[in-house]
């Protein structure tokens, strides 16, 4: 099959030029009662690779088991959230190898729901693919007026599993979820918040302070409260999620689509390629 273009946004699931720097390895800071997860610097949107998703997973379920931690806050450096998994390591990869990166993937976002004190993405510029879903698996979401969030992977020819179709159903209902990934675009946040996708939307400039009013609201609460109120919320929404968490992993590719749709996306991508 030839194919001389593909619809897709700029930076709907990457964005960045395929020979600038991969992301530095995800920075934890454990300082204090609030720890803080940072994703990359801003190179390539902060796409991330395998062993930044295995590091990902080892940080939250290191947080899980601290009993003096209040919160933990997940942001990307530079201004970007993560525009989610770096689509140079699917560049010739098997169906098996595709599916192995959406099991390390799975593996990290549920390590990061399982934190059992509070959780908050800050998502600035992009929150893209898995990068939507990470911001997802946390408890709230401080989204800038000017980001956008939501899961293109369609075009690519990835295949949508369990888990992640059931987190945002929990959010805006199994309707809204199959308009978003049949549609595949990106939402502007002030359209993902008035549905229900995100929590809190903040104007542009103000996230950090929004932040700070936030923990300082959570400061002055019983931490055994907050971890009570997160586990009881969970404990009730068990049922649906179980399944999805317990569901057997398929393909996580088109089998006759993706090659051709990746290679498409990444030399349209790629400095002085022609088709």
């Amino acid at each position: 099959m030839t194919t001389t273009h593909l619809d897709l946004d700029a930076v709907a699931l990457d964005g960045a030029p395929l020979n600038s720097a991969a992301p530095d390895a995800i920075a934890l800071d454990a300082t204090g009662p609030v720890a803080t997860l940072t994703l990359g610097t801003g190179r390539r949107l902060n796409a991330l690779r395998p062993d930044d998703w295995a590091a990902l997973a080892r940080d939250a379920d290191s947080l899980a088991g601290r009993e003096d931690l209040r919160a933990v806050v997940i942001r990307g450096g530079g201004g970007v959230f993560c525009s989610g998994s770096d689509l140079r390591e699917w560049d010739g990869a098997t169906q098996e190898e595709v599916s192995e990166s959406f099991a390390g993937m799975e593996a990290a976002l549920q390590a990061v729901e399982d934190i059992p004190v509070p959780t908050v993405a800050v998502v600035e510029g992009f929150g893209t693919g898995a990068g939507c879903q990470l911001a997802l698996a946390c408890d709230l979401q401080l989204v800038n007026r000017s980001a956008k969030i939501g899961m293109p992977i369609g075009r690519l020819g990835l295949l949508v599993p369990a888990t992640f179709a059931t987190r945002m159903s929990l959010l805006i209902g199994p309707g809204r979820t199959k308009e978003l990934l049949y549609g595949g675009r990106l939402l502007p946040a002030p359209e993902a918040h008035q549905m229900g996708l995100i929590t809190t939307l903040v104007e542009d400039g103000a996230v950090d302070d929004s932040l700070t009013e936030l923990l300082a609201q959570w400061d002055g609460l019983s931490a055994a409260s907050l971890r009570a109120s997160k586990a009881a919320v969970n404990y009730g929404l068990t049922p649906l999620v179980q399944p999805a968490r317990r569901a057997p992993q398929g393909a996580a590719c088109d089998p006759d689509e993706f090659a051709w749709r990746l290679d498409a996306f990444l030399n349209r991508h790629r400095p002085h390629a022609s088709r």
